[in-house]
């Protein structure tokens, strides 16, 4: 039964690195927006046509991000039902 706790170990430690690791990159990610955002305010020679592309995108992006983190996590749930039976 050790291998069973050591792969349950292992598999906290990889959620732990992940959730880190997303908010790490959720942070830096966040700041980089302000910063976009400061520079579009500024930038008068920017189309409203561009402004408003930019900002799908930076939805879509942040969306995505979302939508990433769910699946993971429900994955990560779904292994630990998987442990818990064994």
């Amino acid at each position: 039964m050790d291998n069973l706790r050591i792969a349950k170990q292992m598999i906290e430690l990889n959620k732990t690195a992940f959730d880190n690791s997303f908010s790490a990159m959720t942070l830096v990610y966040e700041q980089n927006e302000k910063i976009f955002e400061t520079i579009l305010n500024q930038a008068a020679w920017m189309p409203e046509a561009g402004r408003k592309a930019i900002e799908e995108w930076l939805e879509a992006y942040r969306n995505g991000c979302s939508q990433y983190k769910k699946l993971v996590d429900e994955s990560y749930a779904k292994v630990e039902v998987y442990f818990d039976k064994s």
